[in-house]
């Protein structure tokens, strides 16, 4: 638990538009629209402090609760890629999918 970084963000219709990262300790507008929201919610030093503590508060604390489910898990994954062709409605270059069971 040395090392845990607590990641939020805010993604609408595909796009991320702002995020926090605590490693960066702020939020950061990715659009002109998630840019005004870095700045306003940047300006709220309550808002601030309670993002920075969330890193104790929520990831350390949930990572020894749920320690035991992922981290000493012994199982292996099924892990399978697959191409999944473009649509007539999104077109372009098809994306790969990675799907990771158990």
């Amino acid at each position: 638990t040395e090392k845990v970084r607590l990641v939020e963000r805010y993604i609408y219709n595909r796009q991320q538009y702002v995020m926090y990262d605590s490693d960066v300790g702020h939020y950061v507008g990715f659009t002109p629209f998630g840019e005004k929201q870095a700045r306003h919610w940047n300006s709220n030093p309550a808002r601030l402090k309670y993002m920075r503590a969330a890193v104790d508060t929520l990831c350390r604390y949930n990572y020894e609760v749920f320690r035991p489910f992922t981290v000493e898990r012994r199982v292996p994954p099924s892990v399978s890629i697959s191409l999944v062709p473009p649509s007539s409605s999104q077109p372009g270059p098809g994306h790969l999918l990675c799907s990771v069971m158990d």
